[in-house]
């Protein structure tokens, strides 16, 4: 009888719908998001396990921060690769691997005493988050109707903004009370919990809902590759420019430059093969057709030539600058700027946070109403605003006053993030959703990589400016004055991107 049921489960999208009714889409996205939340919480809890794990190992500060930054990496790199991976082997395939490539890094991670493994298996890991983390998108464009997405896309990022910001006091409490290693062990029950979801709910087949082609293309590792060294030069050349190593730095960053522009040439070439491949069918006129029939693009450039894509690229990118750089930021000043305690800082942030959350969840309702490019542009808007605003702060001034300005800008991001991925990838054809996804989520997290060291770099530079620097504890107007340049670099940014923000308009 078991085998009779295990047999008659539903697998396709269709059978699934039947089985479940109308609820099914809500389950769905509920399946894959327990596993998104998991490997996006995984990427910031571990920071607060870096000291423990320091003297664990004896490590000095450089070596032991790059369980986070190598995480970072290995997640931005391959979420290039989902499209392909859903294409080739469907849904549900694909998410129950990744979950077991997270569910592997993290048991390995834990139980590890050498450091090298531990880096590894952090490694595993943000292969995992990356392949995951378009998925929900995809999932929310492909299987709700349009006057639901935004509701969708608004409870899908009450995830993505409450999983990080949970995630360092879940991490907090779990070093003091288990150690270090119980930072690895926390994505256990979710990863659990997610791939029973997804034995239910994920349907095997591919986006589209055609059947997994376990024959076809091939993964463009070359473009794999590129991307690759581009972001990992780029990323490190930004390090050494915060540390002052400037031929390093330029010569990581050249190269960097470099392999984006043979990355984008390759690309190109792929791109057009396929297309004259699939104008052309079996007749192979050339060796670009033919390699094309082997190979599709791991970043199809043709989702550019879409205005509404292109500049929805370019608000992710900042998007992403803006948010992970004022993450840095806004700590790191509220100490060493204002002279707060950590556990304030801490009770402070908390609010914003929830507030965030809040915002997203309403403006989803409302992003199934208004267009998208006015509620990204408000957004922007309040962001740029809650950035500017902070250089009114003083060492007197009100802890409250803060607080009112850090929540303004958490509304502003509050109002982008459930209206961009729609406004930008509305207009895209069905075969293109996937690789939009990817796109977009790639683009946004190496935004956030950027500004991090792009607000580092900044902030040090003033400082110099200013005659001051971190290195002692104590406070002045001088190093005030370096903590709100920073700030407004974010705000003029942040208004830059509200010209890109209104051209994310459909055809009229």
């Amino acid at each position: 009888m078991v085998g009779a049921a295990a047999l008659t489960r539903p697998t396709t999208i269709a059978e699934l719908r039947a089985h479940y009714g109308p609820r099914y889409r809500w389950l769905l996205l509920a399946a894959v998001m327990t596993g998104t939340m998991a490997s996006i919480m995984s990427s910031t809890i571990i920071n607060v396990a870096i000291p423990d794990m320091s003297q664990h190992f004896s490590l000095g500060q450089e070596r032991a921060q790059w369980v986070s930054s190598g995480f970072m990496v290995a997640m931005t790199v391959s979420m290039l690769t989902t499209p392909w991976l859903l294409t080739r082997h469907g849904y549900r395939r694909t998410y129950v691997a990744t979950m077991w490539l997270l569910l592997a890094g993290g048991v390995v991670g834990g139980m590890s005493n050498n450091f090298d493994v531990v880096l590894l298996a952090r490694v595993v890991e943000g292969l995992a988050a990356g392949v995951v983390q378009p998925i929900p998108a995809i999932i929310i464009l492909r299987a709700f109707e349009p006057h639901e997405q935004g509701r969708a896309m608004g409870l899908f990022g009450m995830v993505v903004v409450l999983a990080p910001a949970l995630g360092p006091s879940i991490g907090g409490v779990l070093v003091d009370l288990f150690g270090w290693r119980s930072i690895f062990y926390m994505v256990v029950p979710f990863c659990g919990v997610s791939l029973w979801m997804a034995s239910r709910y994920v349907p095997t087949s591919s986006p589209g809902g055609a059947s997994a082609a376990k024959e076809g293309a091939t993964l463009d590792w070359r473009g794999l590759l590129l991307a690759s060294v581009t972001t990992l030069g780029a990323l490190n050349g930004l390090v050494a420019l915060h540390d002052r190593a400037y031929v390093q730095a330029a010569a990581l960053l050249g190269g960097a430059c470099l392999a984006l522009a043979v990355f984008v040439w390759w690309q190109r070439r792929l791109g057009l093969g396929l297309l004259a491949y699939s104008q052309q069918g079996l007749a192979e006129s050339s060796a670009i057709t033919s390699a094309a029939s082997q190979q599709a693009p791991l970043m199809n450039l043709a989702l550019f030539s879409h205005r509404q894509f292109a500049m929805g690229s370019i608000v992710a990118f900042i998007y992403g600058t803006a948010l992970f750089g004022s993450t840095y930021l806004f700590p790191v000043y509220m100490q060493m700027g204002l002279g707060l305690s950590a556990s304030t800082v801490g009770t402070m942030l908390l609010p914003a946070g929830l507030v965030l959350a809040i915002t997203i969840a309403l403006v989803g309702r409302l992003a199934d109403k208004q267009p998208a490019y006015w509620l990204v542009s408000i957004g922007l808007t309040l962001l740029a605003l809650g950035f500017a605003l902070m250089v009114t702060v003083g060492l007197k001034t009100s802890i409250w006053m803060i607080l009112v300005w850090a929540i303004v800008g958490r509304v502003g991001l509050g109002f982008v993030l459930p209206s961009l991925n729609l406004g930008a990838m509305r207009g895209l054809p069905p075969d293109l959703i996937a690789q939009g996804a990817s796109a977009i989520n790639f683009l946004r997290t190496a935004g956030g990589a950027t500004g991090v060291s792009l607000c580092a770099i900044v902030l040090e530079w003033r400082l110099a400016a200013h005659g001051e620097s971190l290195a002692h504890p104590s406070t002045n107007p001088a190093r005030l004055a370096a903590f709100n340049e920073s700030f407004l670099m974010l705000a003029v940014i942040c208004a830059l991107a509200i010209v890109a923000a209104w051209q994310i308009r459909g055809k009229t």
